[in-house]
């Protein structure tokens, strides 16, 4: 079964082609641009890749000029669209509603557009994706697969927030959390790399990239995890802050004059460690080699983050009374070195020490803990494609 993923944005449009049977990756690409001047199409198939400017007036004429490019004669992978068997497409927040991944149909995208409240910049984008497929490929069957999906397996005490309960009865103020096909794959395969049944394992997942979150996953089941009813909870990331004192925002809107929206977009856009170091950059890479340079604000910036990541394991340890494995994954967690070490620094307390050695990695599987360690230390990088592909698989195969 060939599954194509689909993972579309307001202006862009990730995907790649699955064959679902032997998991691999037939062909890859990105649509940026869309409905922008300057329009860019990078296709990886075929034995090429190519890079052409061209003109996306809308996203159905993305995913037009992505199923002619996989059908191309010269560097398409499949003969015709009919080899296409299934398309899974990547939904940012589905509430309550969907707790698992889901066929869509009429219904599934009203219950989707019930939730663009609570993601505006992301649901709306996705649904584009969705009706763009079904106008150019109605007889194939399509599964939603939602970001905060593994994560309603929180208990109340771990979603709620401590405001009146009628916000969460009126309008389902909670956490909800993110990036949850990475944690579910990531914490999937670490019990799969050591050996272990995860239905034995208490497992924490560090989803550490320009977005970043950690999730506490017991005997299989997600009891906890850092984002909130937004992205922007928990971690310092790239240019997002994080936790803070929610009476920040009141006192810096009203010494500087500004708006709630304005206020959010500082704190989705120019904090993190962006804002940390000054506006040095929001690439990890740059800022280690400024703190090198001896950029101390780029220092502070980077020390600020690992305490904040290790803050948060030691509390996901304490929600789940112990923990056999900590795994790192994505940009940050799977190629950053120094950023590992300087997080484990501060784990010493559960008897584990991290393997220098070990850890001279990026971007593949390992244990990165010194032999004896009480607890595991892994890197295993994140796939969140192939979670997506799986999973509308299931939906498709079971339907």
């Amino acid at each position: 079964m060939n599954v194509l993923v689909i993972n579309c944005g307001s202006s862009s449009l990730k995907y790649q082609l699955i064959n679902a049977d032997s998991e691999e990756v037939l062909a890859k690409g990105l649509c940026e641009r869309i409905g922008i001047d300057g329009g860019m199409h990078t296709y990886q198939g075929g034995g090429e890749k190519t890079k052409t400017e061209v003109d996306m007036p809308n996203h159905t004429k993305a995913v037009q000029l992505v199923l002619d490019a996989l059908t191309d004669p010269k560097a398409g992978v499949i003969g015709s669209l009919s080899e296409i068997d299934a398309v899974g497409h990547r939904i940012v927040h589905g509430g309550e509603r969907f707790s698992d991944s889901v066929l869509i149909d009429d219904e599934v995208i009203s219950a989707i557009e019930e939730c663009n409240d609570l993601a505006p910049l992301h649901n709306p984008a996705n649904l584009i994706g969705v009706r763009s497929c079904r106008d150019l490929m109605p007889d194939v069957p399509m599964v939603a697969v939602f970001d905060t999906a593994f994560h309603q397996t929180m208990p109340p005490k771990a979603y709620l927030y401590g405001i009146p309960y009628e916000y969460y009865r009126k309008y389902k103020v909670r956490r909800y959390g993110f990036h949850g096909t990475s944690h579910e794959y990531v914490s999937a395969r670490t019990a799969q790399f050591l050996g272990k049944d995860i239905k034995d394992m208490k497992i924490i997942v560090c989803h550490l990239g320009n977005g970043a979150s950690i999730s506490a996953v017991k005997y299989g089941k997600c009891v906890d995890t850092s984002m909130g009813m937004t992205p922007l909870e928990g971690l310092i990331m790239g240019t997002r802050s994080g936790d803070l004192d929610p009476a920040i925002l009141e006192f810096i809107s009203r010494k500087e004059d500004l708006t709630i929206a304005q206020m959010l977009g500082i704190l989705n856009k120019k904090s993190g460690v962006l804002g940390l170091s000054d506006g040095v950059s929001s690439d990890f890479r740059d800022l280690a080699q400024a703190a090198q340079d001896g950029n101390a604000q780029a220092s502070t910036a980077l020390e600020t983050y690992a305490y904040r990541v290790a803050k948060y394991i030691g509390a996901y340890v304490a929600a789940m009374d112990g923990v056999d494995a900590i795994t790192f994954t994505a940009g940050v967690g799977e190629n950053n070195i120094s950023a590992r070490a300087e997080i484990c620094s501060y784990l010493t307390y559960l008897g584990t020490k991290i393997d220098d050695e070990k850890n001279n990695i990026r971007g593949e599987e390992r244990v990165i803990s010194s032999d004896g360690s009480k607890v595991t230390l892994l890197v295993i990088p994140t796939d969140e494609e192939m979670s997506i592909a799986r999973q509308t698989v299931e939906k498709v195969s079971g339907r």
